[in-house]
């Protein structure tokens, strides 16, 4: 049986994990056996494939990357059982030119009755291809 958290306690879990998802791990008390994950590249359900997505951005990050950010912008509740995340993700793509990247999105998280996170959609300000295409750009340094 899965337990009851407050409100307040998952909210908190969210804006200390999010930042550092590149980094480390993120807490999964928080989150139902069943969650169900979708962004405009993924679509699964089941806790053990939410922590296999959250392992593959950390080795992407590492392995892209030579830095990249989550930043984190709000955190907030806007209604009984949906939590808001407002975030940008930003960093610098392990190429001779270093391409950045940069697109800005939201989490939409749905909370069970036990306040458990049943569901975690996420939307970009951008298709995945636009995201890619900054990889290939070199920019005018100026």
């Amino acid at each position: 049986m899965e337990s009851q958290l407050p409100v307040a306690q998952v909210i908190k879990t969210l804006q200390q994990d999010l930042p550092t998802l590149f980094e480390k791990d993120i807490s999964y008390e928080i989150y139902t056996q069943d969650i169900y994950f979708q962004d405009p590249v993924n679509k699964f359900k089941g806790k053990f494939n939410y922590r296999i997505i959250f392992w593959t951005l950390r080795f992407h990050a590492r392995l892209f990357f030579t830095q990249i950010y989550f930043d984190l912008h709000e955190v907030s509740q806007v209604d009984e059982y949906t939590i808001l995340a407002k975030w940008t993700v930003r960093g610098t793509l392990r190429v001779p030119w270093q391409a950045g990247i940069f697109f800005n999105g939201y989490s939409t998280y749905k909370l069970r009755q036990n306040n458990l996170i049943y569901e975690h959609i996420d939307t970009w300000d951008r298709k995945p291809g636009e995201i890619l295409r900054q990889f290939w750009v070199k920019e005018n340094n100026n």
